[in-house]
């Protein structure tokens, strides 16, 4: 196992935090953010954790997930400076809640599967928002607004489905997906403002992620996995380009195919072999 060349502890890393939003000897660009000029450093890191995990680089995900502990650590120093909460906070509440949503682990009750874990962990959920005062009671109450907008797609279809709103199979999904696929093609051939052509690719991208869903596919893996697939074979390209001493900017469309074409037909060979 990878160790680090000192040992510290999560006081230090607090006490380093303090140190950099100090505004009297800490790090000038510390100091100046805020929570929301933080929020997007928040996501980036927790992709990068994602990132380090589809790679199976443990090395990496240890330094990850450093920086993503780094951006709880951040934003709690910074309510810390309003006297909203701090760290211990945070910990504090975080545990009293995964006690109170497990009680099947810590209170004798019981559970028959994952799945009713996760119907029960919803219902804990719904009661922990009346308990609240929250008004909203429907089955799609208290998905955040801001997840991602393909996970919050993703939450909302699951929520439905657990009252039965939902297909039993991916294919008819399909011909949902053509009918989405339609719609788009029908506004740009009648010449739609870009309102009415965004509303219907919203609506493919909304069908896309529900086609994933139930047919049991990680959607972001799925993404990943075609984002990959896409650099590898255009780096392939521009490889393959700079063998006949050119570049694809400024190329012709269908010479810059017949590359894609190349590459394609290279990476099917190497899977047969």
């Amino acid at each position: 196992m990878a160790t680090c060349v000192a040992e510290y502890d999560i006081n230090d890393l607090l006490r380093i935090m303090a140190t950099l939003r100090d505004p009297q000897g800490g790090c000038p660009w510390d100091v100046q953010q805020s929570f929301a000029t933080i929020a997007p450093y928040t996501i980036e890191e927790a992709y990068e954790v994602a990132d380090a995990i589809d790679r199976a680089d443990m090395a990496d995900l240890r330094d990850e997930l450093g920086d993503l502990l780094l951006q709880v650590v951040f934003h709690a120093q910074m309510a810390r400076e309003r006297g909203a909460f701090d760290f211990s906070g945070v910990v504090g509440a975080i545990c009293e809640k995964m006690i109170r949503r497990h009680p099947h682990v810590f209170a004798g009750a019981s559970v028959n599967s994952a799945d009713a874990q996760l119907r029960e962990w919803d219902e804990h959920k719904r009661r922990e928002r009346e308990a609240s005062g929250a008004a909203d009671t429907s089955a799609l109450a208290g998905i955040a607004r801001g997840l991602p907008e393909w996970q919050r797609a993703l939450k909302l279809q699951k929520r439905a489905s657990r009252v039965g709103f939902d297909w039993n199979d991916p294919r008819p999904v399909l011909d949902k997906l053509a009918e989405e696929i339609a719609e788009v093609r029908h506004e740009l051939d009648h010449g739609a403002d870009p309102a009415r052509v965004a509303d219907e690719i919203g609506d493919v991208l909304f069908v896309g992620v529900n086609l994933a869903r139930l047919a049991n596919v990680d959607w972001s893996a799925a993404l990943r996995g075609a984002n990959a697939k896409f650099e590898r074979r255009f780096r392939r390209m521009e490889t393959l380009a700079a063998a006949d001493g050119r570049t694809l900017d400024g190329m012709a469309l269908a010479e810059q195919d017949a590359y894609w074409d190349r590459a394609k037909a290279e990476e099917k060979t190497r899977a047969d072999g």
